[in-house]
């Protein structure tokens, strides 16, 4: 289903109000103040400021966001306790530049409630002012800080999840890869809302979408050269997997995760491709694609569909991971394929995992083996089914590419055959998502 006429000149007409980001991100960044003063506080969420002293000594701003059970009676009047499964470890989008958390409270809000997670976002140090790897080392350090318990002594390990939209998938991949690395923590769960994870956004990448959806949708091709061009200090952090995780050699043993991407989003391929990397080397993962949907509408109204349907992703993302996890565990055989039976696994090994209100005590082990969660996850529902499709071409040669040699395997594991030929890449992974509409 392709985006209504009317929806498209919308969108068109949005598109050509953006600022050039080198240019105005100052101006952008008041403009999103200024938004982000509007936002109510919901009396279903309290709201708490802390902060993280980072390896340079710089205090990093953080905001939590915890759901309440707000309960009145007459015989024992009003009574407010804190209501979560779970801590969500948040790192904003924005082109490393703009958006905060101020401009991203609602949404952190709205967030917490609906999932019944705390929220944990991150206000780390955007560029030009401050370059690669600074914002990453900055959201590392609060990894570090939440995960070791300084942050919030009565956070449950087991229980954190990153998660991260745009440049913010972009640096949740980027912890995670650390700290696999470092071997500093290891999360158990990952949330990546339409991620940047390649460092080409020229006419000539292999990536169709940037081409397809680099004009007329929100995020151009040109911002997002502007915003990389912004964030790195040369040409020789573009090769860096930190800054481009989809170069990184080897995904596995990452957290599971969960892969989101929008239909009209120049960012949509590479986000795909990184969940292929991901099954490819063993790491369990989902995908799906939202239709309709344009780089950004996480932010948009929940009346949304796309935005309902993101949330009902999430939520059973969430929920069907161990109960030790922050998960209510697969229900009956309404979660099939092998990562259900690795959070049977796991519900049974430990049966004591608490559900419901707060962080109840859990093992702090992953949950099974990894398993190929995206080239499966069909047995989810059609609703939120993903799929993979093949390429037409079956013998082309592979081109000149720094993603050739990584990205072969993962077309030869598909069944892609000549997925790199000019013909054969395009489409050669294709995930179908929810069907929305505006």
């Amino acid at each position: 289903m392709a985006m209504s006429k009317l929806a498209q000149k919308a969108v068109a007409a949005i598109t050509r109000l953006q600022p050039d980001p080198s240019e105005g991100y100052l101006a952008q960044r008041k403009a999103e103040d200024a938004a982000g003063k509007l936002t109510v506080a919901s009396p279903r969420c309290r709201i708490d400021n802390l902060s993280v002293t980072a390896d340079d000594g710089y205090e990093i701003p953080c905001r939590v966001f915890t759901p309440l059970d707000v309960d009145f009676s007459l015989r024992t009047g009003l009574k407010v306790t804190d209501d979560y499964r779970g801590t969500i470890l948040f790192f904003h989008g924005g082109g490393w530049a703009n958006g905060d958390v101020d401009f991203y409270s609602d949404a952190c809000m709205r967030t917490a409630l609906k999932l019944e997670r705390r929220m944990v976002a991150v206000e780390y140090r955007r560029s030009p002012e401050f370059k690669f790897p600074r914002p990453l080392m900055d959201c590392y350090n609060v990894a570090c800080a939440l995960f070791a318990k300084q942050l919030l002594p009565d956070v449950r390990v087991p229980r954190i999840v990153l998660m991260g939209d745009s440049a913010g998938g972009n640096l949740a991949a980027g912890v995670a890869c650390l700290a696999r690395d470092r071997g500093d923590f290891r999360p158990n769960n990952m949330v990546l809302l339409y991620p940047l994870t390649y460092s080409d956004h020229s006419p000539a990448t292999i990536f169709d979408s940037v081409r397809e959806n680099g004009e007329g949708f929100i995020l151009t091709r040109e911002a997002i050269v502007d915003y990389t061009d912004m964030y790195i200090n040369g040409p020789e952090d573009l090769e860096n997997p930190l800054l481009a995780p989809l170069l990184t050699p080897d995904l596995g043993n990452l957290p599971r995760t969960l892969v989101i991407t929008a239909e009209y989003d120049p960012l949509r391929d590479e986000g795909e491709a990184f969940a292929a990397r991901l099954e490819a080397d063993g790491t369990e993962v989902e995908c799906v694609r939202i239709r309709d949907a344009v780089h950004g509408y996480y932010l948009y109204p929940s009346v949304l569909s796309f935005v309902r349907d993101t949330y009902d992703l999430l939520e059973e993302f969430l929920n069907t991971a161990s109960p030790a996890h922050g998960g209510k565990g697969p229900s009956g055989q309404a979660a099939a394929g092998p990562g259900a039976a690795a959070a049977a696994g796991a519900a049974g090994s430990n049966a004591n995992g608490a559900a419901g209100a707060g962080e109840a005590p859990g093992a702090s082990g992953v949950s099974g083996e990894p398993s190929k969660g995206a080239a499966e996850a069909a047995g989810r529902g059609p609703k939120h089914a993903a799929a993979f499709k093949g390429a037409d071409s079956a013998a082309d040669e592979v081109p000149e590419n720094p993603l050739s040699a990584l990205l072969k395997p993962v077309a030869e594991s598909l069944g892609l055959g000549g997925a790199f030929s000019q013909e054969g890449r395009k489409r050669w992974i294709k995930l179908l998502g929810t069907d929305s509409t505006m």
